[in-house]
């Protein structure tokens, strides 16, 4: 294949014309699909010999909170890290490293995915998913942040539990699993206050549902934070709680500001209680 080949495949530029109201063949939609992805994966590749450079900078900092753990539990328990196999290491290198060019990278394929999308959306579903990306991105840095900072606390309870005169032996490959998860937990945790923000401006949930229902999402809240934390330590289970019912409070506010300004209170059936007999 050409220089002028590689480069119209990396474009997915259609090969038919647009229509006048957007609409595209569907080969040319595969085309385009196929464009975004190889490019997606190129940038995949990139990342990942770069981050095989910062491998001990990446190590260090998956480590810390193992490490943190270790110093609250002191010399009351004896644990040790360690890979398993000849193999081990550069299995444990690659994956590392993989994870995170997936994780610097998710701007970008996000975008891609978004991109792709967005041409078969209306004006207001377009509205409505511009603000999404530009609100979930930070909320989920924020939930993993908040994980990153949980983590050594659940840690300690865990192995805390490890009887005396015996040896806790951690595989780094099962902790490494346990890592990712407890912060996909707070990351995704942290996005569901923005769902029930979308839900409001659809129109599906109004601001005084979410007030008659403010019990039961405090209640749910706390049995999602404890059965989602991996770890089953209470510090854990209230730092992904207690954020979250932050979060759900002001996304209430928010419905309830947005309830007003459209007037949907005294346009709607929600004026009146569901037990309450209408006037008409």
């Amino acid at each position: 294949m050409s220089i002028v080949g590689v480069v119209d495949v990396l474009r997915g530029k259609p090969r038919n014309p647009v229509g006048p109201d957007g609409r595209m063949a569907l080969a040319d939609h595969f085309r385009e699909l196929r464009a975004r992805l190889i490019r997606s994966v190129l940038l995949l590749v990139a990342l990942f010999f770069v981050a095989l450079f910062f491998y001990d900078q990446l190590f260090n900092l998956v480590m810390h909170p193992y490490n943190d753990a270790r110093e609250q539990l002191g010399d009351s328990t004896q644990t040790t890290a360690f890979v398993q196999g000849a193999t081990g290491p550069l299995l444990l290198q690659m994956k590392l490293s993989g994870v995170a060019a997936l994780i610097v990278a998710s701007p970008y394929w996000l975008y891609q995915i978004w991109a792709f999308v967005v041409p078969g959306l209306h004006p207001k579903e377009k509205k409505y998913t511009r603000m999404f990306a530009a609100v979930a991105g930070p909320l989920f840095i924020i939930g993993i942040g908040v994980g990153y900072y949980a983590l050594p606390k659940g840690l300690a309870v865990l192995i805390g539990f490890t009887p005396a005169n015996v040896e806790n032996l951690v595989e780094f490959d099962a902790y490494f699993s346990f890592f990712i998860r407890m912060l996909l937990v707070f990351g995704i945790a942290f996005e569901i206050p923005l769902f029930v923000v979308l839900l409001n401006l659809a129109g599906i949930v109004s601001g005084k549902q979410l007030a008659h229902a403010r019990p039961w999402i405090a209640i749910g809240t706390m049995v999602f934070a404890a059965v989602a934390t991996p770890s089953t330590d209470p510090f854990s289970m209230l730092m992904l709680a207690i954020p979250m019912l932050v979060l759900f409070a002001f996304s209430e506010i928010i419905a309830r500001i947005v309830d007003r300004v459209r007037g949907r209170g005294s346009t709607s059936t929600d004026q009146w209680a569901d037990d309450e007999v209408s006037p008409l």
